[in-house]
């Protein structure tokens, strides 16, 4: 069974940077499957905010992060990363990562494995 670990969430100032990290473990298929970020604010439903396809050629970004946030992955080392950039507050969320049971998908029922989850706060 995969294990999926998020690290680089923290307290940021508006407009400022972060980077977040998914070690991948317990599976010899990472790079066959689509990864994905979702974030859940405080009253909030988790949403996908970005994903990419098992290679990395095709990526999706929810409209808010678009031209703001980065996804990639680095399939040799089982890690997928989540560049955010011109942080609001508005991103404040916990952010999860996730690994779908397919090779590209942005539905989130086809993503079947979860890590705990890292708290980004964007706040003066």
């Amino acid at each position: 069974q995969v294990q999926l670990v998020e690290s680089g969430g923290g307290l940021v100032q508006p407009g400022g940077s972060l980077r977040l990290s998914c070690a991948a473990s317990g599976s010899i298929f990472f790079s066959r499957y689509a990864m994905g970020w979702f974030r859940q604010g405080p009253g909030k439903e988790r949403v996908l905010v970005a994903a990419i396809e098992f290679s990395g050629r095709y990526v999706y970004y929810e409209d808010s992060v678009k031209g703001r946030f980065t996804i990639s992955r680095d399939n040799p080392r089982n890690t997928v990363y989540l560049q955010m950039n011109s942080l609001k507050p508005e991103d404040t969320a916990v952010y999860y990562c996730a690994m779908a049971r397919t090779d590209w998908t942005i539905s989130q029922r086809d993503f079947t494995s979860w890590g705990q989850g890292t708290q980004v706060t964007v706040s003066s």
